[in-house]
């Protein structure tokens, strides 16, 4: 819950913010008040501190093996959508998300909802489920992979020598 107050520092109004943490202590912040136009930007400050709060990375609490399955997961659906010949814009455009939460998506991260993935697997391939990505049963991520499957080169007979002499 959010405690708020005001009290004077000498003669200057300041706002109280405290904010709880999980932790033993609780956030404090305290921003001066100046003007009204100072009010506004003390509600700038405000909205920014929470935002600040509310981020956090998931990685240190995750085990390493689910962070591997996460980037595992980020790239076969960039695997996926470049099979498709998707731009990541377009995708992200589809799947209702920005596109710097696309880049996160296929980068693996493990902050992204399940329903922003889901979402984004829908909106490069429509139908496929997240088992099919997972076992690459999708008919163009073959195709991507025998297109990047090294081939074995043969050396040219003696006629095709030939052939090909000017």
């Amino acid at each position: 819950m959010l405690k708020k107050g005001c009290f004077l520092r000498g003669k200057r109004p300041f706002l109280r913010l405290e904010f709880p943490t999980g932790g033993p202590a609780p956030c404090l912040h305290t921003l001066p008040i100046v003007s009204k136009m100072s009010a506004i930007t003390v509600l700038n400050n405000i909205v920014t501190v929470i935002a600040d709060i509310m981020k956090y990375d998931e990685i240190p609490l995750l085990p390493p093996t689910a962070v591997a399955d996460s980037l595992a997961l980020g790239s076969k659906l960039s695997r996926l959508r470049k099979a498709r010949r998707l731009r990541q814009q377009d995708a992200a455009l589809r799947a209702g998300v920005s596109r710097s939460t696309a880049a996160l998506i296929e980068k693996g991260d493990p902050g992204r909802t399940l329903a922003q993935v889901l979402r984004y697997l829908h909106a490069i391939a429509p139908g496929t489920t997240l088992l099919d990505l997972l076992l690459d049963k999708d008919p163009a991520l073959r195709t991507l992979a025998q297109a990047e499957a090294t081939q074995r080169v043969r050396s040219l007979s003696g006629a095709e020598l030939q052939q090909l002499d000017f």
